[in-house]
């Protein structure tokens, strides 16, 4: 198991609360292919999951294909408002980036941060990913979408 030595979380965003979601906001049909998108997660997916999962991340927890309507995010940790996406080959036409570039700005209206990475990345340098989430987590102060 690979852990990063990094300070402790450090608490939620500056006192701001994104805008909350209740299970209720969320549909059935939703919840559905959430969990669905949990039992068929890429090998990226699967990889960092790994990685983020049972807080072995400095102790920060994590949530997997977690839905933020309308959208299903691959992984958020709430006490700091930070979705994490994973992008593979299929992020890399004119109209997939706009739709990344959308939804990433929906949820930063929202008031979520979006922290985005490569499958490539997940797969050949794991550890730069982990500091690009830890220092995205430890951004507190500003709304912004790193990029390893």
């Amino acid at each position: 198991m690979t852990t990063a030595n990094f300070p402790s979380p450090v608490g939620p965003c500056n006192g701001f609360v994104p805008e909350q979601i209740s299970r209720m906001d969320i549909s059935p049909k939703t919840l559905v292919k959430a969990r669905a998108l949990r039992r068929s997660q890429t090998e990226a997916e699967r990889k960092l999951w790994y990685h983020l999962r049972d807080r072995r991340l400095n102790g920060f927890k994590f949530q997997r294909q977690k839905p933020i309507p309308p959208y299903i995010v691959d992984f958020f940790c709430s006490s700091h408002s930070l979705v994490v996406e994973v992008d593979g080959a299929t992020h890399s036409a004119a109209h997939e980036l706009r739709h990344d570039e959308k939804r990433s700005a929906f949820l930063m209206a929202k008031g979520f941060r979006v922290c985005r990475v490569l499958n490539h990345d997940v797969f050949t340098s794991i550890d730069n990913v982990l500091e690009t989430i830890m220092r995205a987590l430890l951004q507190l102060d500003q709304t912004s979408s790193p990029r390893p």
